[in-house]
């Protein structure tokens, strides 16, 4: 999971994102999804990867903050039940 923050609104589009999508194939990195902050300055982003480094190498190269990476693991449900990721 990555945190970042943006000194802006966050404005990507689908060319931005392929270009993403093509520098984290070459560091074996697979962003699932995002969620945006209502600022739009702000986003936590789930990602699989080898590893933390993998992940901060592919935002550095594409130019994207990776303020806070923590490897998750797993999922806790809300009848508290944990789900493999």
């Amino acid at each position: 999971m990555v945190e970042r923050q943006f000194a802006d609104e966050l404005d990507l589009d689908a060319a931005g994102a392929d270009g993403v999508n093509r520098i984290n194939a070459d560091e074996n990195v697979r962003w699932l999804y995002s969620f945006l902050s209502a600022d739009k300055r702000k986003t936590y982003c789930l990602y699989e990867a080898p590893s933390p480094e993998a992940i901060r190498r592919a935002a550095v190269r594409a130019g994207l903050p990776a303020d806070i990476v923590v490897e998750v693991t797993d999922r806790l449900l809300p009848d508290a039940s944990l789900s493999p990721i």
